[in-house]
């Protein structure tokens, strides 16, 4: 069996590139960010590069790129915006950013996060982008779990609670809202401070980003919240400082809900389907965290979910 030349070649390209930008570059090991079926990325110094997920187009990712080049107060900007390829798969190349803390939760930014979305979804999209992908990736997880096969009362409930979402959410209709911008993929991982390691918080992975509903963008942090693994304090911290930054996601006070309701139960399906998934493909039980995922697409297959803004098909 031969190995996957990808992750070696790519170590390569960010070393190539690192040394083009820099002759101090201190030229340690280059470091596997991540190694997943949708990204591949590794660090040089501090050059960055990314191998996009299979089938991403030029098409789809370059507007992407221009964007986050035109607001680099919000998006890290990529050291160019032309992609380049490696077998087959478009490469990035992008600044190091120092990325949140996972072993400091109290220290998490969500102010931060939040206040970056409310800009984000305030702002013109400065050319033309594709569709926010977050329905599609939904979508997604799901089929990876019915092609898995997984079977059992956790499945199911995750396929009911599917079942119940709107088509949009489900990547089976156009999504109502076409001109606001949106990250797509909202969660503390996409977060970095630029210059590192004290710079200013901004917005990473464009992969996703582009014009539709812009509760998606709360609504991981919504399902965390009304799944317990989000504390009430945090929710609030963080929903206070959207609104307060002009976010135009939720109602501006008020019961936010039936804005979230709908994207907030999606990437709850999202992650409990790509849970058990993974669970099966190890050959373990479902952890606490992922359990409760399920429990609440048990929950939700019961309750049809609030519609609010036009938003049911």
């Amino acid at each position: 069996m031969t190995s996957n030349p990808l992750l070696p070649d790519l170590a390569v390209h960010a070393e190539a590139e690192a040394h083009s930008r820099t002759s101090a570059c201190p030229c340690g090991a280059t470091v596997t960010l991540a190694d997943r079926v949708d990204a591949t990325v590794v660090r040089h110094g501090e050059t960055v590069a990314k191998a996009h997920t299979q089938g991403m187009s030029l098409a789809e990712l370059t507007p992407r790129l221009r964007t986050a080049a035109a607001l680099p107060d919000l998006l890290l900007a990529p050291l160019t915006p032309h992609p380049g390829d490696l077998h087959g798969r478009l490469v990035t190349f992008w600044p190091y950013g120092t990325p949140v803390d996972p072993e400091d939760p109290d220290a998490a930014p969500w102010e931060a996060a939040a206040t970056l979305l409310a800009r984000l979804h305030s702002t013109t999209a400065p050319v033309a982008v594709p569709p926010m992908r977050g329905p599609l990736k939904a979508a997604s997880a799901v089929a990876r779990l019915r092609a898995a096969g997984a079977e059992g009362a956790g499945a199911g409930a995750v396929l009911r609670a599917w079942g119940t979402l709107p088509e949009w959410a489900r990547a089976e209709a156009p999504q109502p809202d076409t001109a606001t911008l949106c990250h797509g993929d909202l969660h503390l991982g996409q977060l970095v401070r630029h210059p590192a390691p004290h710079g200013p918080w901004l917005l990473i992975d464009v992969d996703d980003l582009g014009v539709g509903v812009p509760a998606w963008d709360l609504g991981r942090p919504a399902a965390w919240y009304a799944c317990g693994l989000l504390s009430p304090e945090e929710w609030d911290r963080f929903l206070a400082a959207y609104r307060a930054a002009g976010g135009q996601a939720v109602p501006g006070d008020g019961d936010p809900w039936s804005a979230l309701d709908v994207p907030a139960r999606a990437l709850t399906v999202q992650t409990a389907a790509r849970a058990i998934t993974k669970a099966q493909v190890e050959g373990r039980l479902l952890d606490e965290v992922e359990q409760a995922l399920v429990d609440a697409c048990d929950r939700m297959a019961a309750v049809p979910p609030e519609l609010a803004q036009g938003y049911a098909k």
